[in-house]
C-alpha cells in the first residue's frame, strides 16, 4: 500500500500557514481544525517547513507567552522530510519513526499534494495486515 492510497481515502486537503503568521494565529487554526501541524508555504505555495504542536510547546517552555507573538517562519522545522504518492506505508512509517515526527508532507512534481499523520500510516498498516490475514485464512480454508 502507498501514501497515494491513504490520500485517496483521507483526501488531499492540507492546512497551511504563511511564514509571517503569528504563533497565536497558528494555534487558533490548529485548535479550530483539530489538527497537530501545518505546512508553512511561501507566496508560490511551495513548502518552506512544517510547524507542529511540539514546536509550539517547546517555544512556550523557552519563551513563555512571548512565543505567541513569534512567527511561523521563526519556529517551523526547515529540514522538511517528505514523501511522494509512491512512498509505501512501510517506508513512511520508517521515516516517521526514525525521525521522531508525526506529520509527513506529500510532494509530487514539486507540488504539495497532501499530508499524512502517523495515525493515518498506522491505520493503513493495520488495514494492510488485516487484508493479508484474511487472504491467508481464505487460502488455508480453500486448501484444506
Amino acid at each position: 500500500m502507498t501514501v497515494a492510497a491513504i490520500l485517496k481515502h483521507k483526501g488531499s486537503e492540507v492546512t497551511s500557514a504563511r511564514p509571517d503568521d503569528t504563533i497565536e494565529a497558528v494555534v487558533r487554526v490548529l485548535t479550530a481544525r483539530g489538527i497537530g501541524a501545518v505546512v508553512v508555504l511561501d507566496a508560490a505555495d511551495r513548502p518552506l517547513g512544517i510547524l507542529s504542536e511540539r514546536d509550539i510547546v517547546h517555544a512556550l517552555a523557552a519563551r513563555g507567552a512571548a512565543a505567541l507573538a513569534v512567527t511561523a517562519g521563526d519556529l517551523m522545522t526547515r529540514a522538511l522530510k517528505t514523501a511522494t504518492p509512491r512512498t509505501t506505508v512501510g517506508e513512511a512509517m520508517g521515516m516517521m519513526t526514525a525521525g521522531r515526527f508525526r506529520h509527513l508532507p506529500v510532494i509530487d512534481n514539486d507540488a504539495l499534494v497532501g499530508l499524512v499523520s502517523i495515525g493515518d500510516v498506522v491505520r493503513a498498516k493495520i488495514l494492510q495486515q488485516e487484508t493479508e490475514v484474511d487472504g491467508l485464512r481464505a487460502y488455508v480454508s480453500g486448501a484444506g
